[in-house]
């Protein structure tokens, strides 16, 4: 990933300023995720925007990776204010976040284990369904049968904390015995089963928080947010709870720089810098912004 990242950053950031037909002149900051995130590929990142910063005098302005995909729906969302609450989940992240400010977050639950994402990754593989495997996962359980297999509820406890390990093991089992017993597996339903399972502990916990909380709006970011299943159920439960729910496009789900350009706008307007010693933090325990 750190390889790929050094191969393109250079390229993408000569398109991006071509296609936007601007220079580094006309910018006011360079924005970049200094955490959290696979260490290797964030110290490409974090190096270039130094190289940027040192090179054109801009200020640096870090940004939190959690906060960029929260902000991914300023962009689009002009009446979406805080406070509200947010659901994140990725392949590395799945935490409910109440959003005091914009550029400020407190985290009130998440998962003991398995990130969301990661366990809907993990079983797409196994099911043989290629890369993207999310995606690809998503788009062949559409009109399966949802109610075809029957997975334990990946909750930690009677909080409103996950754990994914369990559901993702019970299903590698599953898949195992009907390997043994030379049996085919419905892969469709298989695979809407599982995500619906998945969507619906996402969503009835965020929707309970909110509700904890006496906050009527929600949102929700991060690769995960792009899944069918859990639009649709979290949906269901907002509208049920006259909860006001805000989802980013598709495109901006996923990680991308307009979104921790939103992040870094806040953060900027309020003074936030970090000078050459910035350094990229895995986890999100060590960040500093």
């Amino acid at each position: 990933a750190a390889r790929m990242h050094v191969e393109a950053v250079i390229p993408c950031l000569s398109d991006s300023l071509s296609q936007a037909n601007i220079s580094l002149d006309n910018i006011d900051a360079i924005c970049v995720t200094c955490g959290p995130g696979l260490v290797g590929a964030l110290l490409v990142g974090v190096s270039a925007a130094k190289g940027l910063s040192e090179m054109t005098g801009k200020p640096l302005v870090p940004v939190n990776h959690i906060n960029a995909h929260i902000s991914a729906n300023y962009l689009v969302h002009s009446d979406l204010k805080p406070p509200f609450m947010t659901l994140v989940v990725s392949g590395g992240h799945s935490e409910i976040i109440k959003v005091s400010d914009w550029n400020k977050f407190e985290i009130i639950a998440g998962t003991r284990d398995d990130a969301a994402g990661e366990a809907i990754d993990k079983i797409a593989r196994v099911l043989g369904l290629g890369y993207p495997s999310g995606p690809k996962m998503d788009n062949i359980a559409q009109n399966a049968d949802v109610g075809r297999y029957t997975f334990p509820k990946p909750t930690a406890g009677s909080g409103l904390d996950f754990s994914f390990s369990g559901i993702k093991t019970f299903a590698l089992n599953l898949i195992h015995q009907y390997e043994q017993r030379q049996e085919k597996i419905d892969i469709a339903s298989f695979a809407a089963s599982y995500q619906s399972s998945v969507a619906n502990v996402l969503a009835e916990n965020a929707v309970a928080a909110c509700i904890q909380s006496g906050y009527n709006t929600l949102c929700i970011a991060g690769g995960v947010s792009a899944n069918s299943f859990l639009r649709k159920k979290i949906s269901e439960l907002a509208t049920a709870n006259d909860i006001n729910l805000y989802m980013p496009p598709l495109d901006l789900c996923t990680d991308n720089a307009a979104m921790v350009a939103a992040a870094g706008y806040y953060n900027f307007i309020n003074g936030v810098r970090a000078d050459l010693s910035l350094n990229a933090y895995p986890s999100i325990q060590q960040m500093q912004y």
